[in-house]
């Protein structure tokens, strides 16, 4: 891409721009506006993450589409490009990477030579014969999957690093807790600081940590765990977890916050703790203005289907209400 195309320029080289005229499901719609593709090319797609709706990600294929909204089809078979475990490719241009992380993998070494998702992308980079690496700019947990930013040059990560709160605009997790949450949302407001041993701890009051402020909806409960949408106004370390803990209500499968015996589980109900055997903590939604170009940039993953099938049937119209 030439350094001074516009994101809309850029935009046209890389996606087939389709507007939407009339309701319908997003398959019938690209099977009528794309002469020709047959219904396995679509699914391929749409798995392989190459299809959004308003700059949205959507891998549903009986998506309901409304009139005024644009579908982009990628020119590209991203699905190919990178084919790793524990890293999908969601977007990329020629200063920064949007991907999916898996559980079970640090977004950066701890230690010289350890597995990665940088050092996963730095090969990637290397094998197409990119002349760059990738540079951090936020972190979640080893245990934590969902969406990720990365610069790919120093410029990019100085500018995302130096303005982070104002180019990204919405973060959002979902999450499943132990206990069932008996309010339909609010806010949890603390201080969050390190002890020695490098467990952070929260304070109601300034105890010279960092400011934390997460909100917080009900989705979904069943009795026995409660499935809940995160909106981070900050981004601190562990700020989720230890945040979920002071409700009562712990992340489930956190070996390090989790409360199994907190106030609001029923003892009966202990053992079950980590019902998924993974942290019950996944990033969906990340939303940034382009730090070049100042587009507009949104991205969201489906909630994982691990998550959701511990509810009842109505969770999916929860979840988009």
């Amino acid at each position: 891409m030439a350094r001074n195309l516009t994101g809309e320029q850029y935009a046209a080289n890389k996606y087939i721009q389709l507007p939407v005229r009339e309701p319908m499901p997003l398959m019938e719609f690209l099977m009528r506006e794309m002469s020709g593709i047959s219904r396995n090319r679509v699914k391929d797609l749409l798995q392989g993450h190459g299809i959004m709706v308003d700059r949205k990600l959507v891998t549903q294929f009986d998506f309901m589409l409304s009139p005024g909204q644009t579908v982009f089809v990628s020119r590209h078979k991203r699905s190919t490009e990178l084919l790793n475990k524990y890293v999908k490719i969601i977007y990329e241009d020629k200063d920064l990477i949007v991907i999916e992380k898996s559980e079970g993998i640090l977004s950066m070494a701890s230690a010289p030579g350890q597995y990665c998702v940088k050092t996963i992308l730095d090969e990637y980079f290397r094998k197409r014969h990119f002349k760059c690496t990738a540079h951090v700019v936020h972190r979640l947990d080893r245990d934590t999957s969902g969406l990720m930013l990365y610069a790919k040059n120093l410029e990019i990560r100085k500018m995302l690093e130096e303005d982070w709160h104002n180019i990204v605009y919405d973060r959002r997790y979902v999450a499943v807790l132990c206990g069932e949450m008996k309010q339909e949302g609010g806010t949890v407001h603390s201080w969050l600081k390190d002890n020695k041993a490098y467990v952070t701890y929260s304070s109601p009051t300034d105890n010279g940590g960092k400011e934390a402020i997460t909100h917080y909806r009900r989705i979904a409960t069943n009795g026995r765990f409660t499935l809940a949408e995160m909106r981070l106004e900050t981004g601190r370390k562990n700020q989720i977890r230890v945040h979920m803990k002071d409700l009562g209500y712990p992340v489930a499968g956190d070996e390090k916050y989790g409360l199994i015996n907190s106030k609001n589980i029923n003892s009966k109900f202990k053992f079950e703790w980590n019902p998924l055997h993974r942290l019950a903590l996944h990033a969906f939604r990340l939303y940034f203005y382009h730090p070049r170009t100042g587009e507009p940039m949104q991205f969201e993953t489906p909630h994982p289907t691990s998550f959701t099938r511990l509810f009842n049937s109505q969770t999916h119209e929860l979840i988009n209400s």
